[in-house]
């Protein structure tokens, strides 16, 4: 392979679990710090209206983003058990029917939002000063759907290929870009006029597009394997076989972040009726469990790719040897964060909260409470990614939806109305033991081994 590929059949695992992994976790750390950013452009220089216009807007690319989130997770193991197996053309096919795919449907979303933005934010009870707001910052982010849906999935294709660095690298200059081009469309400078509120969205539509464009120079100068030539132009038709398996296992994956967000909404339900000083420790504290939860979902990802490959090769002793080293890593580079937190937790905390007042305190308490149950949470995602690679994907969201929908938010009222907000924050470490303890059982005992993901290209 080239570019930053490299062989995930061979080699000592921790070694290449590590560096395949790693590049995973600074990406996703990457796109946090630049959304942050903008937020603070935004939301200091622009004002509240301003910054809830962007909150309301980005909650909804968030679902389409979560919608096809699935299906590219989906695109990236089935090209990577084909690449596991020696099975190059069916590798392209998957690219090229998929490339055809996600193109189609993101400029019919596109127009679709374009046509519906308004009524979409009105819908959703936008506040009327932030109303025209939104309305301009989520068209400009409808027309650049297009870029960013390729841009995705171009990533996850070479993250199955084996090759996390390149995707890493192109998500450093698309942040770069964001974070300059930010400022200066908003705020204006020399010739380029001041475009407000839409010059956020416009900046983060040309960062996506021309670190897509770069992309794409480097994968045909460096004669990447899954460079699609003009002589494979039949590759580009889609094989609804293929688009198909993508589908039907992709929606279990992608339902998975659904089933995540609507818990902690709820959460977010139970936690407002304690105050807004509870709300704000609960919400500071989400701060720090972002990053705390990143080497986790980084793994996650890592040990599906490696697994995929290596299923594809029929190379079941190194699965076996992956999900080990995967866990082991997971309480590696989760616990370090955890133990750090709690050694600095009150000053981590004043980050986001006033050093008076109770909601300081609240939040310190919580912490104490709910930061060691993540490496245990860590367990179910990690296993679930070995379990995905072979096809089992119906099992890591049933997990997940025992756990936080059947665990967590009936203890969490449960617990809450006899021993006060206490039972809410004990709610997280006792769902996220049964979440170990479900996939661990799975893992050990059930049939995920003979589910099959891959099919024959029609």
């Amino acid at each position: 392979m080239k570019l930053g590929s490299m062989p995930l059949t061979t080699g000592p695992i921790p070694r290449t679990l590590f560096f395949f992994s790693l590049p995973i976790l600074m990406g996703n750390v990457l796109q946090s710090v630049n959304g942050s950013i903008n937020s603070i452009w935004v939301g200091k220089f622009l004002g509240e209206a301003a910054l809830t216009a962007t909150s309301n807007s980005n909650i909804v690319m968030f679902l389409l983003m979560g919608a096809v989130f699935g299906i590219t997770m989906a695109s990236t193991i089935l090209i990577a058990q084909y690449i596991g197996g020696q099975r190059l053309d069916d590798a392209k096919r998957v690219v090229g029917s998929s490339a055809t795919f996600f193109v189609v449907l993101s400029i019919l979303l596109s127009v679709f939002g374009l046509i519906f933005s308004h009524s979409i934010l009105q819908w959703m009870q936008t506040p009327p000063d932030a109303l025209p707001l939104a309305d301009s910052y989520m068209r400009w982010m409808f027309i650049g759907l297009p870029f960013a849906y390729f841009y995705f999935f171009l990533m996850a294709a070479l993250r199955g290929a084996g090759d996390s660095k390149t995707p890493f690298i192109f998500s450093l200059l698309q942040v770069a870009l964001d974070i300059v081009l930010n400022p200066l469309l908003i705020f204006g400078w020399g010739p380029v006029p001041a475009l407000g509120i839409a010059g956020s969205a416009i900046a983060t539509l040309f960062a996506q597009a021309i670190s897509l464009a770069a992309l794409l120079i480097a994968v045909y100068r460096k004669k990447h394997p899954l460079a699609l030539h003009a002589d494979e132009r039949q590759y580009l038709r889609i094989d609804w076989s293929i688009i198909k398996t993508l589908v039907t296992k992709g929606i279990p994956i992608g339902l998975q972040m659904i089933v995540l967000s609507t818990s902690m909404l709820v959460m977010f339900k139970l936690v407002n009726r304690y105050g807004t000083e509870t709300t704000a420790a609960f919400a500071a504290a989400m701060q720090l469990w972002n990053y705390v939860q990143m080497p986790a979902m980084a793994i996650g990802g890592a040990v599906s790719s490696m697994a995929a490959q290596n299923i594809g090769a029929g190379l079941w002793d190194r699965v076996g040897k992956i999900a080990k080293t995967g866990v082991l890593f997971n309480f590696l580079m989760c616990g370090v964060p955890v133990i750090l937190i709690y050694i600095v937790n009150r000053y981590a905390l004043q980050l986001f909260l006033p050093s008076e007042g109770n909601a300081l305190q609240i939040a310190h308490h919580l912490n104490a409470l709910v930061l060691w149950s993540y490496p245990l949470f860590g367990v179910a995602m990690v296993l679930g990614g070995v379990m995905r690679a072979s096809g089992a994907v119906m099992v890591p969201l049933i997990t997940l939806f025992i756990a936080m929908i059947g665990v967590r938010l009936p203890l969490a009222y449960w617990l809450s109305d006899r021993f006060g907000v206490d039972g809410l924050w004990w709610s997280f470490g006792i769902s996220a033991v049964a979440a170990a303890l479900i996939t661990l059982g799975y893992y050990k005992f059930g049939s995920w081994r003979s589910a099959r993901f891959a099919v024959q290209p029609a």
